[in-house]
């Protein structure tokens, strides 16, 4: 179907005689007044779902018609940025998934999604491949190159929270909306001029600004306490995109960033609290320690984790562990010898609690994860490690007479916590 016929089934007139001067031979309703009035449509109350996709249909349709030159401004009046950011959104929004009053995505299908659901974000996802196919053939162009930057700029946050909401595996996904989703974010990548997701989200350069900043925006009234539990995808595009980001880039972003994070580790369901840890680790691993302790937000972090170790799934009590570890790097500064002998730490805290669940633990998952970090931990402290020999000196007679399956793995964990404590904490044993 030609551009004249799509104008016509969407109910839009030529408004011209003739070819435009701009655009010989080319007759059809501006831009802007088709976009405008297919935005109307999407904001306006009371028109059914139906009509909807029939437009997006069309919509796509009209785009993958439609010459550059005609959709860019190079027909005047020219279609704004805002005008095509305000069409992305509202597309955006009702692809957006429905709210929900549980705690957990319910989809209404037999076959595990809901695939009113997703037939909707395929059609939107294509229409945006529609949009980024000419924008990328338009960036280079000496007539529209200087349009369609900023129009990239409007647009390409919407699309990158379309995108990373739908590009992996989750219950709301098919397999058709998940390769739509991913085409979607590569071509965004491509148009943007960057060489990876991370790239264009924080930026080529140290000094340069990314779109992090403008993805958080739109994520910021889906993170807080009332709703984020409301959206379900919103952890899991947060969380992708959180781990894109890496020193020096993500301190700049660690007001945004940490609320929902501690946030998530501090809900009652397992997986939200192994999601949060999990963020809370990167920014561990990825914002210095000087940005960590201004306003207290290392002890913040401590005291969360810590809370976690009172936990009895092995899952959770691994990743806590892990992250702890790389906590107490930055919570105890100095060296461990230039410390007082008695002087209460962090990590002589966590030891202590540690052990303390280690002797009375009997289930053989929780077991495994306790011997395969112990030895951390040990040489952490080194010598300070002598505090705790009577009670780590149970734990290891206590894990060794017990076997806890063909790999040995508690056994053989324990084993390495004394070799570890032995080379430490040798003077003590002479």
């Amino acid at each position: 179907m030609d551009l004249s016929s799509l104008l016509k089934s969407l109910q839009l007139e030529s408004q011209q005689d003739g070819g435009d001067s701009e655009c010989p031979g080319f007759s059809a309703p501006p831009a802007d007044q088709v976009l405008s009035q297919i935005l109307l449509l999407f904001s306006a109350e009371g028109v059914s779902g139906n009509a909807k996709a029939g437009v997006v249909r069309d919509l796509h349709a009209l785009l993958e018609a439609a010459n550059c030159q005609w959709l860019f401004g190079g027909c005047l009046p020219s279609v704004t940025p805002k005008l095509l950011g305000d069409l992305v959104a509202a597309l955006s929004h009702y692809a957006a998934l429905p709210k929900q009053e549980s705690d957990t995505w319910d989809p209404p299908s037999n076959d595990g999604f809901d695939t009113t659901v997703t037939d909707r974000t395929t059609d939107i996802g294509l229409v945006f491949l529609s949009l980024l196919a000419k924008v990328e053939a338009s960036k280079d162009s000496k007539s529209l190159g200087a349009m369609v930057r900023p129009i990239l700029g409007s647009v390409a946050g919407p699309i990158y929270v379309f995108a990373a909401t739908h590009h992996t595996e989750r219950p709301w996904t098919s397999p058709r909306s998940r390769s739509v989703a991913q085409e979607l974010l590569t071509l965004l990548v491509q148009a943007a001029g960057c060489g990876s997701v991370a790239e264009f989200l924080r930026g080529e350069s140290e000094d340069e600004e990314g779109r992090f900043a403008a993805v958080m925006g739109l994520l910021k009234p889906e993170l807080t306490k009332e709703t984020w539990k409301r959206s379900p995808a919103t952890k899991h595009v947060f969380s992708w995109t959180l781990h894109q980001v890496t020193r020096p880039w993500l301190s700049h972003h660690l007001e945004s960033i940490l609320p929902p994070s501690l946030l998530f580790s501090d809900d009652y369901q397992e997986e939200n609290k192994i999601l949060g840890v999990c963020c809370l680790h990167h920014i561990i691993l990825n914002v210095p320690a000087a940005d960590l302790y201004q306003f207290n937000r290392a002890q913040v972090v401590y005291h969360a984790l810590y809370h976690h170790l009172y936990t009895r799934e092995a899952q959770l009590i691994q990743v806590v562990l892990l992250c702890l570890l790389d906590l107490l790097l930055v919570l105890e500064r100095y060296p461990r010898w230039s410390q007082e002998p008695r002087a209460t730490t962090p990590c002589h805290e966590v030891l202590q609690l540690v052990l303390t669940h280690m002797e009375v633990e009997h289930r053989l998952p929780l077991r495994r994860v306790y011997t395969k970090n112990l030895p951390a931990f040990v040489k952490r402290l080194g010598i300070l490690v002598a505090r705790h020999l009577k009670r780590l000196e149970r734990v290891i007679v206590g894990y060794l007479e017990v076997s806890d399956g063909p790999e040995e793995a508690a056994r053989l964990g324990i084993l390495e916590t004394l070799k570890c404590t032995i080379q430490h904490a040798w003077p003590r044993y002479l």
